[in-house]
């Protein structure tokens, strides 16, 4: 009989500050993006992942697996992101099959007119409390954890490339 590997004091204590923080978080990056932008923090990421790619379009096979969305809730919110301008669905000219998912030029101006208030949230939550050697010990160890997680390497390689 297996018995379980329970964590040490430390362990639980660093584990529970973890969860706290992957708790909180996505709730202050979707207030601000709701706040300033009207759209959620998923809406915004499918919008930064397509403004990355080349010619700002990517099947959207591609993009489900980039923003680790099924094809099914990726299609609804690419319906909404649509309805408003900023993405246009057209077949993909290698695989009539496929469908290419493209960052609109209104699409294109949501971007660069969010992302000033997106990054600020994310400097003063997250890396202004945190000295140089903290960033690269938080790099290091998301690396290691998103190893194990992602091993594909579908969103380990974001803003690496």
């Amino acid at each position: 009989m297996n018995h379980p590997r329970w964590l040490t004091p430390e362990q639980r204590h660093s584990w529970i500050r973890f969860i706290s923080v992957l708790e909180l978080l996505p709730g202050v990056l979707d207030s601000q993006l709701q706040h300033d932008a009207e759209l959620t923090h998923f809406e915004y990421f499918t919008l930064a992942r397509l403004s990355e790619a080349p010619e700002r379009t990517l099947r959207m096979t591609a993009l489900s697996s980039a923003t680790n969305a099924s094809l099914a809730r990726l299609s609804h919110v690419i319906a909404r992101l649509e309805k408003r301008g900023f993405v246009a669905r057209t077949p993909c000219p290698e695989d009539r099959r496929a469908t290419n998912a493209s960052l609109t030029e209104v699409g294109w101006q949501k971007v660069v007119e969010t992302a000033p208030g997106h990054v600020a949230t994310v400097r003063d939550s997250v890396i202004d409390v945190l000295d140089a050697a903290d960033v690269a010990d938080l790099d290091r160890i998301m690396g290691r954890i998103l190893s194990r997680l992602d091993p594909t390497n579908r969103l380990r390689s974001w803003g690496t490339e």
